[in-house]
């Protein structure tokens, strides 16, 4: 049985208007990843990545030290936990609720 891993993130810095939505959901599906993105009220940007451990740790790592090219992070948090299947078909750009 595979290690699945279910993350919510949340980063923060330069992370709207540069992006890296787009930037984030191209990374998750080279990593075969699924799970959504979205811009915040508060100028960050959450979401929820789910996948095998080592391509979810891949993720965290990106989400955390890389960005998009113009984004500047100044934090993250995760909060995991481990899952038995995908809840998402994909991985993708929410907008109020409707992903993209």
């Amino acid at each position: 049985m595979t290690d699945l891993l279910s993350v919510e993130y949340e980063i923060y810095g330069e992370v709207q208007g540069v992006f890296f939505r787009d930037n984030t959901r191209k990374q998750a599906r080279r990593l075969n990843l699924v799970g959504w993105v979205q811009n915040t009220r508060q100028g960050t940007v959450a979401g929820v990545v789910q996948g095998p451990r080592n391509a979810v740790d891949q993720m965290k790592h990106w989400l955390r030290h890389v960005g998009s090219p113009m984004s500047r992070i100044e934090g993250a948090s995760f909060d995991e936990k481990s899952i038995a299947r995908l809840e998402f078909g994909n991985f993708d750009i929410s907008y109020g609720g409707r992903r993209h």
